[in-house]
């Protein structure tokens, strides 16, 4: 039996520093799994893990400004 290697990628450390709605494509491309929720940093979110979420938090401008990583 053969063993699949494929894994979803989870974690875009690449994209701190790029505009939200780019870095937001690049994601839902990257893995068709998750969608992607753009948060102003400060703003309250709930604390659940969701493997389907990816919270990229931006800046006044929208630039991300941490790591994306699904949760």
């Amino acid at each position: 039996m053969q063993k699949s290697t494929f894994c979803w990628k989870s974690l875009w450390p690449e994209l701190v520093g790029s505009p939200a709605d780019d870095a937001a494509a690049i994601i839902e491309k990257e893995n068709t799994l998750v969608n992607v929720v753009i948060v102003k940093v400060g703003m309250p979110v709930t604390m659940d893990y969701r493997c389907s979420r990816v919270r990229l938090w931006v800046d006044e401008q929208d630039i991300v400004v941490e790591v994306p990583r699904i949760g």
